[in-house]
């Protein structure tokens, strides 16, 4: 399996899901070496993990997030800088080399920074290649453009894929739609989340002042995720400018990094909403816990998400959720409120009416919490088990 990060050295949700899928499928007897760019202590014992970097660098260490530069730790101490193209070029020659003396009976890849490794794999050994799409382009950009060489690599891939997963409905009609693949070579397999694993926190919130806040009557708003176009925040911060015109005690709590944000905290002073928006940066741990609970509602306002966990992890930790209909989570929770991207006094309108109405965001999070207890990975791991015999073995998938 071909990966670009796992938790905790992870950016955002799809180190999780590959975490979380590969520790279901080794309970069905599944063996997986999984292959990532860097090399660090991960603490799993489920699979074997193999960092793919060159002989003779000391260490790579990730600059940002995952669509970020790398910095490679050379053993006199020096650094050297690859672009995200370098870098991945130089994962598909490392595990292209690894892969010689390796016997492996399917490679199963994780969006397009691993695609072109996989391809290598592929025509080396002769395996089924599958390629497990949690986003394409035009997703990632918010419109049909995008980087035309990553959009090769995505189109030339799932041509010569023997199959491609895709997280949503949404995500699967985006790959039909940009790259003419045959609707029956895509199987959806959501993403998914285990209630039973959710770390609920006793101690007192990290976010002190917000706490405060609430204690003076302040209602707050949510959003966890990478600060970009894809996200639709400005948009969400619009919508805010209208719910503090209407509700002054409303604040909007913004948790992650990104490349948007300057202009988000640019914006944010420009709609004269400065004092009603914090920015936490990225978090882990407590204060990424304490974010969801310390909400009365989580929003994602995004253009396009192919999937989306964060609204439920916010119904785990007790706070209902506005998502975009423009997400493939709307395909699996119901009990929530949906808004269109773009219809700015729409949004402004829900987040303003949950904030007043405490019985609807009650009844929210009550039916919300019932949807949320029958999710599991388990599910997730049966289909890609069945693909992978189908493949492997010719039994029908």
């Amino acid at each position: 399996m071909l990966g670009w990060e796992l938790p905790p050295h992870n950016s955002g949700g799809m180190g999780v899901a590959c975490y979380q899928l590969c520790k279901e499928l080794s309970k069905k007897d599944v063996d997986i070496e999984f292959v990532l760019p860097y090399e660090a202590d991960h603490e799993i014992d489920f699979m074997q993990i193999t960092a793919a970097h060159p002989q003779g660098v000391a260490a790579v260490l990730p600059s940002g997030g995952v669509y970020d530069s790398q910095r490679y730790i050379l053993p006199d101490g020096s650094e050297q800088h690859l672009t995200l193209h370098d870098q991945q070029r130089l994962y598909e020659r490392n595990v292209m080399r690894m892969a010689e003396s390796k016997e492996i009976d399917i490679v199963h890849a994780h969006d397009w920074l691993t695609f072109r490794a996989a391809l290598r794999v592929k025509e080396l050994k002769g395996c089924p290649l599958i390629l497990h799409v949690h986003s394409v382009e035009s997703d990632r950009c918010g419109s049909p453009h995008g980087n035309p060489l990553v959009k090769e690599v995505e189109g030339l891939s799932m041509q010569l894929a023997d199959q491609i997963i895709a997280v949503s409905e949404h995500t699967k009609m985006c790959i039909v739609r940009d790259y003419g693949i045959p609707a029956d070579k895509i199987t959806v397999v959501h993403n998914s989340i285990n209630p039973g694993e959710l770390e609920l926190e006793q101690s007192e919130n990290a976010y002190r002042y917000i706490t405060l806040m609430k204690q003076l009557g302040y209602k707050v708003v949510v959003n966890v995720g990478r600060l970009t176009i894809q996200k639709g925040l400005p948009n969400l911060l619009r919508a805010m400018k209208d719910v503090v015109a209407q509700e002054p005690r409303s604040l909007l709590l913004i948790v992650g990094n990104g490349e948007q944000y300057r202009e988000l905290v640019e914006l944010s002073a420009e709609l004269g909403i400065g004092p009603n928006v914090l920015f936490a940066d990225f978090q882990r741990g407590k204060r990424w816990r304490d974010a969801f609970a310390v909400g009365d509602l989580f929003v994602m306002p995004s253009i396009s998400e192919p999937f989306g966990l964060t609204p439920l992890e916010a119904i785990g930790y007790g706070t209902p959720s506005l998502i975009s209909k423009q997400s493939g989570v709307s395909e699996v929770l119901h009990s929530c409120l949906r808004v269109d991207f773009w219809d700015i006094n729409e949004m402004a309108n829900q987040i303003t009416g949950a904030l007043r109405n405490n019985a609807l965001r009650q009844e929210l999070i009550s039916n919300a919490s019932q949807e949320y207890k029958q999710l599991s990975w388990g599910a997730a791991s049966d289909k890609i088990a069945r693909l992978y015999k189908a493949h492997t073995q010719g039994a029908p998938a």
